[in-house]
């Protein structure tokens, strides 16, 4: 496993760029339509650093993003690094007990989530590349959302292997269309970040949809497209689509849900000049995976190989055939989970990350995902943790218990269904249930199907639910929104 050439954090990352081309676009803002070079990125991000360090922020210190798509987010993510402290994304869909928890959790001495921080413009961003960068949070399927932690080692290590993956070179700045949400660590760190390493070009839409989409790509020359499947499978339904220069489209990288070889097949012919860039990655590991671009149809199932600078393993009782748990050691990997000592040991063994998925790996080292983590859900490209909903669910006095699951949606990849078992005597009401679940989750979240029945889960030998034998058992009557 050879080590990376980056830099040491982030902001000395940034710094360089600024020096080697201030005068390059950095981020435009679709909503606000403000565009802003390097020169100018830095120095509005300084004044937010400045004013986070006059309201009493000082290094080390967390503080929340809360913030939609734009460039506001950058420039609060950005300044927090600049005053030395840590950004903490928050996904401002969160209801205010989720976001609350997320709060308290890290420690956050403030939140941004509307005017930014202004003050006089500084710097006190140390060197340390092992230090911490950001608090990404993601949901386990045993609790509460964790907060993983990336160290500026991890974040530009992430970032290298974008670019040796996309087969750029060092300085090949592209102009990136995000449509992704930046509190995700796929859009913060597999495209800005890179972006920001390369001199490249963020164009930020406040959301997807579909015909914004297909507009920016033709107003604003956009190289680089990274999304779900499901975001590409609107595109190209589009009406405006076909009238579509997609000439410049150098890049065309997707993942977090699978992707059908009919699927794969209609991307290429959909952008016949891109390199088509499959991969796999999680919020404790950014890049792990990335299928080249000559496997991108023959092997459409496959999430790639090991990216640079990173070795995977197998574990489990058919690791020998080439089936397992997968684990992942390379310099992109998170250090742990902020204050859950017990949940790192757990996920990080002699470095090596215990993903939970589980995959094959054939004899080219190609890996093929054949289970998610354990109930999650991935609908449209947002992870829904079955968990967290059942446990919104259990407030409804007549749901004795629940299993949520996924059911496949052509458009979606997948919708949360709800198997519900009703407590004898308990007046059961669809209404109800969906209106105590978005009581405490976000939208998103929120059950589209229901599956009542009197019986009990299907359980395995182990006592645990089966959820593969409530996919196959259940019949779903959609829910009222």
């Amino acid at each position: 496993m050879s080590p990376l050439a980056i830099a040491p954090t982030l902001v000395a990352a940034g710094r360089e760029t600024v020096r080697r081309v201030p005068n390059a676009e950095a981020v435009i803002d679709l909503s606000s339509g403000l565009r802003l070079t390097y020169a100018e990125l830095w120095q509005r991000a300084s004044r937010v650093a400045g004013g986070l360090v006059g309201g009493g922020v000082g290094p080390g210190d967390r503080v929340g993003v809360a913030l939609p798509n734009g460039a506001p987010w950058i420039l609060a993510f950005l300044g927090t690094l600049l005053a030395g402290a840590v950004p903490v994304p928050i996904n401002p869909r969160l209801t205010g007990p989720e976001r609350a928890h997320i709060v308290t959790d890290s420690g956050a001495r403030l939140v941004i989530e509307a005017e930014l921080p202004d003050g006089e413009p500084i710097e006190i961003a140390g060197d340390d590349p092992e230090s911490l960068a950001a608090i990404f949070y993601t949901s386990g399927t045993t609790g509460a959302p964790k907060g993983a932690m990336l160290s500026h080692r991890a974040l530009l290590s992430a970032a290298e292997q974008v670019r040796l993956a996309y087969a750029l070179e060092s300085h090949d700045g592209l102009r990136a269309l995000v449509a992704a949400p930046l509190f995700h660590v796929l859009a913060c760190g597999m495209q800005w970040v890179p972006a920001l390493v390369t001199g490249g070009c963020v164009v930020i839409l406040p959301a997807f949809e579909v015909g914004a989409w297909v507009s920016a790509i033709r107003e604003e020359r956009i190289e680089v497209l990274n999304g779900v499947p499901a975001m590409f499978w609107h595109a190209l339904r589009h009406p405006d689509f076909t009238e579509l220069d997609v000439s410049g489209i150098r890049i065309l990288s997707y993942g977090a849900a699978p992707t059908p070889p009919a699927q794969a097949t209609a991307l290429r012919e959909a952008f016949p000049f891109a390199r088509l860039a499959p991969g796999y990655g999680l919020t404790e590991a950014p890049c792990v995976t990335g299928l080249h671009d000559g496997d991108a149809q023959s092997h459409s199932g496959s999430v790639g190989t090991a990216v640079a600078a990173t070795e995977l393993r197998l574990v489990g009782p058919e690791a020998a055939e080439g089936i397992g748990q997968l684990l992942v050691r390379g310099p992109q990997l998170m250090s742990g989970y902020w204050g859950r000592p017990e949940a790192t040991a757990a996920a990080l063994v002699d470095g090596w990350l215990h993903t939970g998925d589980l995959v094959r790996i054939d004899d080219q080292g190609r890996v093929f995902m054949l289970d998610r983590r354990t109930d999650l859900i991935n609908r449209g490209g947002e992870n829904v943790y079955s968990v967290e909903v059942e446990a919104a669910l259990a407030a409804y006095p007549a749901v004795a218990e629940s299993a949520v699951v996924g059911i496949p949606d052509e458009r979606l990849g997948s919708r949360v269904g709800a198997c519900v078992v009703l407590r004898a005597g308990v007046p059961f009401d669809a209404d109800e249930l969906v209106r105590v679940a978005h009581a405490t989750l976000a939208p998103f979240k929120v059950p589209e199907f229901v599956c009542v029945r009197s019986e009990p889960l299907p359980r395995n030998a182990a006592g645990k639910v089966d959820k593969h034998a409530v996919r196959q058992q259940s019949v779903w009557v959609p829910l009222p929104r």
